[in-house]
């Protein structure tokens, strides 16, 4: 029989449909098809019959007990259209998401966002039953959306640092071992002067790898500065600029993104240093941008496809009350290329 003709009317079937033709209440068929205790196994097999009459499978029309059907996930990222379109590392998380979403059948409710508007943007999707979760990006210390959003009982999973999650689950990665390593690989190579280009100073993840770099390169005895900017090429130049102009000139500069570092080359080159005989340049969020430049620019690498996708999973494991714990992803790790060398000889 055909999940059409089955249902009636037209219409795919529904939850309801099932648990009528298996002579069971909607929560019994939930707890059927998730394999839970609660029903006899005479019961499971004919709820399943039921599904299988029907056409009807869990990821089609997943229900949860409350009712709310598992269709759509929100994602609000505060950034300007245009630029969104530049930076690889959406792209690719973005990416990672909708390989998650496809499995499940859900779609992805993507809004670009000034960041005092999110709170309010997720708060008409989760009223409005136009999602059924979120994930939550860009965390700020002590960010206003944690409280707000928890208050409305919004399930979501918070991308960053437990200690910026609040009551969220949260994923992240290490960000603070990543740029350890990437400040003892410079002073490996001879560098005494280093710097950094940071993104937004108030995202959480800006100020942890502010502290780590601050620290290890105290710890080992470097010179250390660093100057914020926006992600932006504009911002990084400016900034490669402010470096370079500096008393103490660094000899090495490490970026938060990779954009950031494609546009200090030609920065470099208005200087008249050339890369790495001069200057080494190391970019976080490793993209084939960094593998198209010449010199090659030497990265911190981690699989952001992968990242997306575990986030999402576990969203999906919230939305069903599965209660995951925050977990760290795999932590960055040092790509060297053609973009870093030991310093130039005084």
């Amino acid at each position: 029989m055909s999940q059409t003709a089955a249902a009636g009317g037209g219409r795919k079937a529904t939850i309801k449909d099932v648990a009528r033709r298996a002579g069971v209440s909607p929560s019994a068929v939930t707890i059927a098809v998730h394999n839970k205790p609660g029903v006899s196994s005479s019961t499971k097999e004919r709820i399943l019959q039921a599904a299988r009459d029907l056409g009807w499978s869990p990821n089609q029309a997943a229900q949860s007990l409350s009712g709310r059907a598992l269709h759509t996930v929100g994602l609000a990222i505060a950034r300007p259209a245009r630029m969104l379109g530049l930076e690889p590392f959406y792209m690719e998380f973005i990416s990672g998401i909708e390989s998650v979403l496809g499995r499940h059948s859900c779609s992805l409710l993507l809004r670009l966002v000034e960041a005092d508007d999110e709170i309010e943007v997720h708060r008409e999707w989760w009223q409005g039953n136009r999602v059924n979760g979120s994930i939550l990006v860009d965390l700020r210390v002590d960010d206003p959306r944690i409280p707000a959003l928890s208050a409305i009982g919004l399930p979501a999973v918070a991308v960053g640092h437990p200690s910026l999650a609040g009551p969220f689950t949260s994923v992240w990665t290490d960000d603070a071992a990543a740029t350890v390593e990437a400040v003892r690989y410079l002073a490996a190579l001879g560098h005494r002067r280093v710097a950094r280009v940071s993104g937004p100073a108030e995202l959480g993840h800006s100020a942890i790898r502010t502290r780590a770099f601050t620290e290890t390169a105290a710890e080992l005895g470097l010179s250390a500065q660093t100057v914020v900017a926006d992600f932006s090429a504009d911002q990084g130049s400016r900034a490669c600029r402010t470096l370079l102009l500096s008393a103490e000139r660094p000899t090495a500069i490490v970026f938060d993104n990779d954009i950031m570092a494609v546009t200090a080359l030609g920065v470099a080159a208005e200087f008249g240093l050339s890369v790495p005989q001069d200057l080494s340049l190391l970019a976080w969020d490793d993209s084939q941008l960094c593998q198209l430049t010449r010199p090659t620019l030497s990265a911190m690498r981690h699989d952001i496809f992968s990242f997306g996708a575990d986030v999402t999973e576990t969203l999906f494991d919230v939305m069903t009350h599965r209660k995951p714990a925050s977990h760290a992803a795999q932590v960055p790790g040092l790509v060297p290329r053609g973009s870093t060398a030991p310093p130039p000889r005084p």
